[in-house]
């Protein structure tokens, strides 16, 4: 069954279960059914987000453990309310913190959890043949040992090696280089047993089920003999002298070294030689092989329970793109849970549907967010919005090069060692076929890099049992003419040969397996590309740069709003709705002040100008560059007024996610340090502070944007599917990307000012610097979802003729009417169904027929009417 509505929690160490328990009697008065939980397994330690799991087995012990969940869990049922949970089936942390993964570097391919993790054993270059690379080193290799920078520690008759806070096993086999000399020295026959013992050990290249059992077998008894050895302090003294001596020697430390499970290595490396999938870019993140099904069963372990004992009544699946097979996935997960409500967090492209065949009840709310968020964005005026911008730019950007550009230099750069990894796989396919066979490396992967930078979404769905249906072929169609458009002098049949294999028509294992891994490339270079690359480079509206969004494209009418609405009815009723989520870009808030300037390109083209003269004289050595310039007068538009940390701290990130003066790989700190003197500069400008608070005024930006807020809240809470609060944003919210948008939220105030609400007249918006309308309007709506939820039945939506600026809808029982520009004229009608009506905003009566828009929505921007009686 799905929930009724859900307020998202982001839960970490400052806020635990214990936090949320007492978050719940505000929530059930606020008229939520479900709280929605960011991950709780086992993370990292520290973990501020949970996405990093260590342990899928535990509950995070930082949040509380099994003592507060169960806590908060009772604290929920009291209220008559559920959970909905957000699990990661992609990936785990590599952590010293997570057993599998230590157990994996110690024992390499024969470990009991190899099977967990996406690993690529068998390596191409020589250097990685049953290791696994390690990069964490801030200088090269050899630098870092002759340094004297990794150590070794003995924990009793555990060993270790140290860097830093980087902490590894050593592989059992490699204690005979250690315990064999230390035997030596203290004259100990039974510590030179042990150390034959452990030399003896089969090769971790031995992954048959007998031998990794016998291995296992053997090494405890090993550790239990040499555990009561260092018992003795002649031994122990003589295994730590040991340990000192290889300090002092970097050629026995790099042989001990060179025996190991893995290779530690430069952290730059891993751009280029990684040899395990990652979560994105992301080398703290290994994938996780979850379409095995003991891998299946072994992380699902405790989300099950949960599940199964009532537990959890819904589930949120992050990163569904990631997964090898996502529907195969979906359907044991279906299976498994005897068909909980799920939705997946998909990002779909303009156009794109989720499959029809997927097992879920919808997405994570992405697509609801962007349909709303172009209803507010005045399209008459994107040339106007675009010239300012070329004018202000010194550029004129056509935004779909700046994502193909993007694409490359991601695959480049940052993931290069998949791009090199696909096509060593795509090189051994070509060998098997004669008209591809003469390809060069280089060949095969400048077509490949054009075939992934022309993919228009994140990707297809082709497995081994399941070849292309119609969109994935189009999808793919697409990215081939595009490449082909692009490179004319990339081989058009190679581009043609990989459309075939990515369609899964070329039959065969290794034809197959790319098709697959082809797959689990496009998106994190589509994620990377354009989310956290050409979205920081693109600045035309900044409020078009959100997840799942085209920033090319400007605005949409109510028309697209009601079929894009009508479509979800019929295929996805029970979808979640969001505005704002821990991913979002900007805030809902944010967004909504900003497509009022789509509304007054000349005003805001004269201020930028102006502003840009004002500041000139704050520049350093002609940095920033106007782009960023650009940028940074929008961000402080829609979140003004921000303190200029937050400030630093967004431009900081954006500059850096941009990607073109400077990067998280390679900051340039003459760069960092311009932008930072200039932003603090001008913040601390009386002349241009003074000219920004009188612009906001003049044009009354604050107040057009609350309106705008006031009625996308009103479609998030009434229109069909389920509607989910993000934390915090029940009262305006001006949050700026993560870690700005998971600052703690003072839910004490929250709930005083509910509790304050039959007491408190309504007010003007101009002066409503909390967010009581927002939180009133929000209050009422729940209120009359959780009295007549028959209302709000998810078959039933008919669209209402209002005019252009706005737009209404009826569900049997509810109308609603939105104002989706602040300048629309005030003059048009709508059409209500018959019947009397009652205004759950204003308390006010309306007649059905054609009511003029003034008396409907009485001053406000969004009217809720009920029927009267209901």
């Amino acid at each position: 069954m799905a929930p009724r509505v859900t307020y998202r929690v982001q839960f970490h160490p400052g806020f635990t279960f214990e936090d949320a328990a007492a978050v719940v009697p505000y929530l059930e008065a606020l008229g939520v059914s479900h709280l929605y939980c960011s991950p709780y397994l086992q993370a990292a330690p520290g973990s501020t987000h949970g996405y990093d799991v260590v342990d899928p087995r535990t509950l995070n012990h930082e949040l509380g453990g099994a003592p507060g969940h169960a806590h908060l869990t009772g604290v929920l049922r009291a209220a008559g309310m559920g959970q909905v949970l957000d699990i990661v089936p992609n990936h785990m942390a590599v952590d010293a913190t997570n057993r599998w993964w230590w157990d994996v570097l110690e024992n390499g391919p024969s470990s009991r959890h190899a099977r967990v993790f996406d690993i690529d054993w068998e390596g191409g270059d020589g250097k990685s043949t049953t290791t696994v690379l390690v990069p964490i080193l801030g200088d090269q290799y050899g630098r870092v040992l002759e340094a004297g920078d990794l150590r070794l520690e003995r924990l009793g008759a555990a060993f270790r090696l140290r860097y830093h806070e980087h902490v590894l096993p050593l592989a059992p086999r490699s204690l005979e280089d250690v315990l064999g000399p230390a035997a030596r020295r203290c004259g100990s026959a039974e510590l030179a047993t042990s150390a034959d013992g452990f030399g003896a050990l089969p090769h971790a290249a031995r992954t048959d089920a007998r031998a990794v059992r016998e291995r296992r077998t053997r090494i405890d008894e090993l550790v239990q003999e040499l555990s009561s050895l260092c018992e003795a302090s002649s031994v122990a003294e003589a295994i730590d002298a040991e340990l000192e001596a290889i300090h002092a020697d970097p050629d026995r430390l790099d042989d001990l070294l060179q025996r190991q499970n893995y290779r530690i290595a430069h952290w730059r490396t891993a751009s280029e030689e990684l040899d395990y999938r990652r979560f994105f870019n992301i080398d703290t993140l290994v994938g996780v092989r979850v379409e095995e099904p003991e891998v299946f069963d072994a992380t699902h372990e405790l989300i099950l329970a949960l599940v199964r004992d009532g537990t959890v009544d819904g589930l949120r699946i992050d990163h569904v793109d990631g997964l090898r097979d996502p529907e195969h996935y979906l359907r044991e997960l279906a299976d498994a849970t005897d068909g909980c409500w799920t939705v997946v967090e998909k990002i779909l492209e303009p156009a794109e549907s989720l499959p029809a065949s997927w097992p879920v009840a919808g997405t994570s709310g992405y697509d609801f967010l962007i349909r709303v968020n172009n209803l507010f964005v005045e399209s008459a005026n994107e040339a106007a919005m675009t010239e300012c911008y070329a004018a202000f730019a010194g550029e004129r950007l056509v935004y779909d090069d700046v994502v193909h550009v993007a694409k490359h230099q991601i695959m480049a750069v940052e993931l290069a060692a998949e791009v090199d990894r696909l096509t060593g796989i795509l090189a051994g396919v070509c060998d098997g076929h004669r008209r591809h066979r003469d390809h060069t490396r280089r060949e095969l992967r400048d077509a490949l890099r054009e075939y992934v930078a022309a993919f228009p979404v994140y990707r297809s769905y082709v497995t081994t049992t399941r070849a292309a249906d119609g969109a994935d072929r189009a999808h793919i169609a697409a990215a081939v003419a595009g490449a082909r458009e692009r490179r004319p002098d990339v081989d058009g049949e190679l581009l043609t040969f990989i459309g075939q294999l990515a369609t899964g028509d070329v039959p065969g294992d290794g034809e197959h397996d790319f098709a697959v891994r082809l797959q689990q490339l496009t998106a994190p270079v589509t994620a990377k590309g354009v989310e956290d690359t050409a979205f920081y480079r693109y600045h035309r509206l900044i409020s078009l740069n959100e997840v799942g969004g085209d920033p090319s494209v400007f605005g949409s009418t109510a028309a697209d709003f009601h079929r894009a609405t009508v479509t979800t009815v019929e295929r996805w009723p029970t979808t979640m709705l969001a505005l704002s989520t821990h991913d979002t870009k900007r805030s809902a808030d944010v967004r909504a002040r900003l497509n009022v300037l789509s509304e007054m390109p000349v005003p805001w083209s004269e201020a930028v100008r102006r502003w840009a003269e004002l500041n000139e004289r704050h520049r350093h050595d002609g940095w920033p560059d106007r782009n960023t310039e650009y940028l940074l007068y929008q961000t402080a538009i829609g979140a003004w007024p921000i303190d200029v940390e937050r400030l630093v701290g967004f431009m900081a990130k954006a500059t850096r996610e941009s990607k073109t003066h400077t990067s998280w790989m390679d900051p340039v700190t003459e760069y960092d340090e311009a932008v930072e003197r200039f932003v603090r500069a001008i913040m601390s400008d009386h002349r241009f502070v003074s000219d920004v608070e009188i612009f906001l005024a003049e044009h009354r930006l604050v107040e057009r944007g609350r309106r705008n807020s006031l009625a996308q809240t009103a479609l998030l809470l009434t229109c069909p599917g389920v509607p989910d609060v993000y934390q915090g944003s029940e009262l305006w919210d001006l949050s700026l990307v993560d870690p700005d948008n998971r600052r703690p939220v003072d839910h004490e105030l929250r709930r005083r000012l509910l509790d304050e609400l039959p007491n408190r007249p309504p007010g003007l918006l101009a002066t409503d610097d909390v967010g009581v309308e927002k939180l009133r309007l929000i209050h009422r709506v729940l209120d009359h979802r959780r009295a007549r939820p028959d209302a709000f039945d998810a078959s039933r939506y008919e669209p209402l003729d209002a005019g252009d600026g706005v737009v209404a809808f009826s569900r049997g029982e509810l109308a609603v009417v939105a104002r989706t520009r602040t300048g629309a004229h005030t003059d048009g009608a709508v059409e209500l169904p018959a019947g009397a009506w009652v205004d759950l905003l204003t308390g006010g009566r309306v007649d059905g027929g054609r009511q003029d828009l003034q008396t409907v929505l009485g001053g406000l921007p969004v009217s809720v009417l009920a029927q009267e009686g209901s």
